[in-house]
């Protein structure tokens, strides 16, 4: 697994690739909190995530509870595969604000 931040727009996108499980997700963790304490937006871009098991769709579900909190956004963009199968199964999908494409990002 592999990730960065980047800018994109008024946001910051997390780009997620490979696999995010239980040995790595409190790596994607505090880089997702940095990116909220600095009060941006954030896009977690799961265009080339392969995997993602309950460890890292928790730390999303926290992700976005506290961007709720403080007023920002947390979208997520590209997940298809097994990724979206597990936010389809978990219902998940109906929680998060999830788009196709970057394009999609409203400004």
């Amino acid at each position: 697994m592999s990730f960065d931040c980047s800018d994109y727009k008024q946001y910051k996108r997390l780009h997620l690739s490979g696999e995010v499980d239980l040995h790595n997700s409190p790596d994607v963790r505090r880089c997702l909190l940095d990116i909220l304490n600095r009060k941006k937006s954030v896009i977690v871009d799961f265009s080339d995530l392969t995997y993602i098991d309950s460890s890292g769709m928790a730390t999303l579900v926290e992700g976005l509870n506290i961007a709720n909190k403080m007023n920002l956004t947390l979208t997520i963009v590209g997940a298809k595969d097994a990724p979206l199968q597990v936010l389809q199964l978990t219902r998940l999908n109906q929680v998060f604000h999830i788009v196709e494409s970057l394009e999609d990002i409203e400004e």
